[in-house]
């Protein structure tokens, strides 16, 4: 069999296997109500939108981001659609105080924790998405100050927000959701610090869920691997109509990544024809 015919079957399983999995995947939205949530990166965008959707859903969210009076416009919103409690942290996920003190917040306004949803993205020094998105190689432009603090916010804060929530999340048998791309499974050229902590996300959390099923804690670990989705910070950088066009709605990502979480999957793929193939196929044909 060619290898082109091996990417067409394996494409189209994958779309058998998807379309079961929606149909099967066990998912309840009833068992969302009345969970408590922290999400964080919820200014804008796919943490915005999950807000939205808990909310829905009848949750009690905390959620974070750097910018206070986005959070309070979210947070009403948020109590409007449904949400049983929203509260906000306004900080910076970078710094270890703002971390400590998100999931504290979470420790006293709920008493519990059932979902930690890990989603910010970004830098505390300016210009990210003009970074992320200038397609210059590494070697073009080594800015390693740069790379240190990306990895400090796309990699270390999520490794200490899981650490501090854990003792919450045992108790309540609870959720990580940890949210990623296809650049944490296929290495892109241009994007390596992404690339970077995307990978050390899937090893980290990866090891974490075997850590955790050894010592016989429920608390389930879930990988986002997302591809191109059309949030307004994608729309406003991304000037190929081509590309634009492929993207998916940040609603639906929303969903996809709620439902994940509540069936405990081990990873999910959104959208699922344009991430599942390429990170299987990686392995086969680097």
């Amino acid at each position: 069999m060619s290898r082109l015919a091996c990417v067409g079957l394996a494409a189209l399983l994958g779309s058998v296997a998807v379309g079961i999995y929606w149909n099967y995947d066990g998912f309840d939205p009833e068992s969302l109500r009345g969970a408590t949530v922290v999400i964080t990166g919820c200014s804008t965008g796919i943490g915005e939108e999950m807000a939205y959707q808990y909310a829905r859903l009848g949750a009690k969210i905390l959620i974070t981001a750097r910018r206070e009076n986005r959070l309070k416009e979210v947070v009403a919103k948020a109590k409007l659609l449904g949400a049983q409690e929203a509260h906000y942290v306004a900080g910076d996920m970078g710094k270890a105080e703002d971390c400590e003190r998100t999931i504290q917040t979470a420790k006293e306004k709920f008493g519990q924790l059932d979902y930690l949803v890990l989603n910010h993205i970004g830098s505390s020094l300016p210009n990210t998405m003009e970074k992320m998105l200038s397609g210059t190689p590494w070697d073009e432009d080594p800015d390693v100050d740069y790379f240190v603090d990306f990895l400090n916010v796309n990699l270390v804060s999520y490794v200490r927000l899981a650490s501090l929530a854990l003792p919450l999340l045992k108790e309540s048998n609870g959720h990580i959701v940890v949210i990623s791309s296809l650049a944490g499974k296929v290495p892109l050229a241009t994007v390596t610090y992404c690339s970077a902590a995307k990978f050390g996300l899937d090893g980290f959390f990866s090891s974490l869920r075997v850590e955790l099923m050894k010592a016989q804690q429920d608390v389930s670990v879930t990988l986002v691997v997302l591809g191109l989705i059309k949030t307004q910070g994608v729309m406003d950088y991304l000037k190929n109509e081509e590309l634009l066009t492929a993207a998916v709605p940040v609603n639906e990502t929303a969903l996809a990544i709620i439902r994940g979480g509540a069936t405990r999957a081990r990873e999910v793929y959104h959208p699922f024809r344009s991430t599942w193939p390429f990170a299987t196929l990686r392995a086969l044909w680097p």
